[in-house]
């Protein structure tokens, strides 16, 4: 039987980073789960790759048609911006394991709907210095940057993520991103365990 290993952090954390590493590893064969989201595509991503951009409209269609496994909506300064995951046929845990990028409120929806067994949390952890730091400087690449909803995606993440929120789902480890190769070899160490 698969499972759903749920990468999660902070921004600027070095999640996509780590996805995009643990996704390429032959060795643990892990197949992505593109979430879908109504907010606006930065420069350096692509339809498809990062996420399934669509319009509100349509993310309503998927709800309607009962399509959406989980939903989360972010207030931010430009409006609200949802994110979620769609049965859109991507996942078939009689063949594969899989690996996305999710939040905490995510994970627990996805942990309910397809069991405790089935989905695996992989919190990476960073010192906020550093995480400020690297939020600025993909900020500024931005063709329109908007320090405003870095501000608010920074503070908001301290407490998304905050202790009693881990604790209360049972996340008791994390993956501290210092040296992102020794990162990376942990976390495949602890994902080959499990499959």
């Amino acid at each position: 039987m698969g499972k759903i290993f749920c990468l999660m952090g902070k921004s600027s954390s070095g999640k996509d980073t780590i996805f995009k590493e643990l996704k390429d590893d032959r060795d643990l064969n892990l197949k992505p789960i593109i979430s879908y989201t109504t907010r606006p595509k930065r420069v350096s991503e692509t339809q498809g790759i990062e996420y399934f951009f669509i319009a509100k409209d349509k993310l309503d269609e998927l709800e309607k048609d009962n399509k959406v496994i989980e939903k989360r909506v972010y207030h931010t300064v430009h409006g609200d911006w949802y994110y979620c995951t769609i049965n859109d046929g991507q996942i078939d845990l009689d063949r594969n394991d899989y690996l996305l990028i999710t939040t905490l409120e995510s994970y627990k929806s996805l942990r309910d709907y397809y069991g405790n067994d089935k989905v695996h949390p992989l919190y990476v952890d960073i010192e906020d210095g550093i995480r400020l730091e690297r939020a600025l400087q993909r900020e500024k690449k931005q063709a329109n940057p908007n320090y405003n909803e870095l501000c608010r995606r920074f503070l908001a993440d301290n407490k998304d993520f905050s202790e009693e929120n881990l604790s209360n789902l049972s996340i008791n480890k994390s993956y501290v991103n210092e040296d992102l190769y020794e990162c990376i070899n942990t976390i495949k160490k602890d994902i080959l365990n499990l499959i």
